[in-house]
């Protein structure tokens, strides 16, 4: 590790400020920060230092600021982007219409407020931003199906994207103690009210048997959260 590292990672192990870290190695303040200006160093110390930021904030907080609204299967969310270029119904195989190019939700999801069992049409891609991880079951189309994690922790085992392919069933929980997650998808073609699909619990548990004690236990997580 070099000189100007360890000089770095011993002022802050006293509690001095980045800002006074950084003017001690002789750093220019203009646009950088601390991630750019030392990853290399050690991330860890870098990775720890956003975190609080983010969880000062409640819920009521982010969905204020970003205008989310209560929403039938996801939680609160709110629409940032709808392509206003379409793609053809010949194109679109099984969709009956044409549709948006895309289109990019945020969406926030709470105990009370979870990711109803379903599926769209669309392939989408899950983005985690802040808050807890969220766990999610995905049942595939051809019978297969996975419980994935969308967080930030990635000595665990998560990842902050997730990908559901198109005609996927899913559902999410939130760890005991979590109090929310906030996220974005991205959905291509961009989803339209016929392409949403609830799930059908007792058809799924017997179409999906190995599946039936997960799917059973994150539609109870739901019920005992709304209590």
């Amino acid at each position: 590790m070099s000189g100007e590292c360890n000089e770095f990672i011993e002022a802050m192990e006293r509690d001095i400020s980045r800002r006074s870290a950084l003017k001690r190695l002789g750093c220019g303040l203009a646009g950088v920060s601390l991630a750019s200006a030392f990853v290399s160093c050690r991330s860890t110390s870098v990775i720890s230092t956003g975190k609080g930021t983010h969880m000062s904030l409640t819920a009521t907080d982010v969905i204020n600021m970003l205008g989310l609204k209560p929403h039938p299967t996801c939680g609160f969310v709110t629409e940032t982007f709808r392509s206003t270029q379409r793609i053809p119904a010949e194109a679109l195989p099984g969709f009956g219409g044409d549709r948006p190019r895309g289109s990019v939700l945020y969406f926030m999801v709470t105990p009370e407020a979870q990711i109803r069992l379903h599926r769209i049409r669309s392939d989408q891609m899950y983005h985690h931003y802040m808050g807890d991880p969220l766990e999610v079951l995905l049942l595939y189309p051809d019978g297969s199906g996975e419980v994935k994690a969308v967080g930030t922790d990635l000595t665990t085992g998560m990842r902050p994207q997730l990908f559901i392919p198109g005609n996927t069933f899913h559902i999410s929980r939130l760890r005991e103690g979590a109090n929310f997650t906030l996220l974005g998808t991205t959905e291509w073609p961009g989803v339209e009210p016929p392409d949403v699909e609830l799930g059908d619990a007792e058809k799924l548990t017997a179409s999906y048997s190995a599946f039936r004690e997960q799917i059973n236990a994150f539609l109870k997580s739901h019920s005992v959260a709304a209590r």
